[in-house]
C-alpha cells in the first residue's frame, strides 16, 4: 500500500510536471509582440495676433483693390492712434463720402481674413444741400445736419423711439466727437432701401446718421457690436 500511494503521488507529480511543461512549451511557441502607442499629433499653436498697421502682408487687406487707398491708409492708422478704445479688432468700417450716395461706399473689412463686404449707406442732407447725391462739407455742429469725418468707435446695439434698431456710435476726434450729443447712429430707413435707389437714382439724406437699406440693418448691427473702428472720410 505504501509503496502504491507513493507510486501514484509521484505520477500525480510527474503529470504535473508534464503539464507545467506543455504550457511552458506553448507559451514559448507564441510569438511575442510589442505594441508602441502612436505619439498623440502635435498641433500647431497659433500665436494670438494684434492686427495693427503692420498686417501680415501674406494676408493683404482688400485683395479686389475695392476700397480707395488713402481711405484704407487713413483706417489702419486710426487703429494704432485709437488703440485704446478700438478693442476689437477682428473688422472695420470705412465710409467713402467722395463717392456718390447711390455707390456701394461703406465696406466691412475683415481684418484676420482681407476680404471686404460693400454696402450702401446715407449722408447728411446739410453736406448736400442740392442733393447731388455728393457729400461736399461736413460738420460736427449740433443742427447742422451734416455728416462728420473721422474715427468713431461702435458703441453697442440699441433701440431708438424714432428710429427703431440701431448702432451707437462715440466720436473720437474734434471732427466728430460731439456724436452722442447730436445723435449720429447707424439705423435703417427707406430712403437707404433699393426701391428708393431704383427710383430716385441715389439715396436719400439723413441728418447726418449713418443710414443703410432695412435689410442690411439687422447683421450689421449685430456684426458691429462694441468696439470697433468706424472711419469716415472724404
Amino acid at each position: 500500500m505504501r509503496l502504491a500511494r507513493r507510486g501514484f503521488i509521484l505520477g500525480g507529480v510527474a503529470m504535473l510536471s508534464g503539464c507545467a511543461s506543455a504550457a511552458a512549451q506553448t507559451a514559448s511557441l507564441q510569438p511575442l509582440v510589442t505594441v508602441t502607442p502612436a505619439p498623440a499629433p502635435q498641433l500647431p499653436v497659433r500665436p494670438a495676433e494684434v492686427i495693427t498697421s503692420q498686417l501680415n502682408t501674406t494676408r493683404p487687406l482688400d485683395p479686389r483693390g475695392q476700397i480707395r487707398q488713402e481711405l484704407m491708409d487713413r483706417a489702419m492708422a486710426a487703429l494704432d492712434i485709437h488703440d485704446h478704445r478700438i478693442t476689437r479688432r477682428d473688422r472695420m468700417y470705412l465710409v467713402d463720402f467722395k463717392k456718390f450716395s447711390g455707390d456701394e461706399r461703406l465696406y466691412e473689412v475683415d481684418l484676420e481674413g482681407g476680404a471686404v463686404t460693400l454696402m450702401r449707406t446715407s449722408h447728411g442732407r446739410g453736406s448736400d444741400p442740392a442733393h447731388t447725391g455728393y457729400a461736399t462739407s461736413f460738420s460736427n455742429t449740433p443742427d447742422s445736419h451734416m455728416s462728420s469725418v473721422g474715427s468713431y468707435v461702435t458703441a453697442g446695439a440699441s433701440h431708438g423711439a424714432e428710429q427703431g434698431p440701431n448702432v451707437l456710435l462715440d466720436g473720437l476726434e474734434y471732427t466728430n466727437n460731439l456724436a452722442r450729443e447730436r445723435a449720429i447712429i447707424i439705423h435703417g430707413a427707406d430712403y437707404a432701401d433699393p426701391a428708393f435707389l431704383a427710383r430716385e437714382g441715389k439715396l436719400g439724406r439723413s441728418y447726418g446718421c449713418f443710414s443703410v437699406a432695412h435689410a442690411d440693418l439687422p447683421a450689421l448691427r449685430e456684426r458691429m457690436g462694441e468696439g470697433r473702428l468706424l472711419f469716415a472720410w472724404a
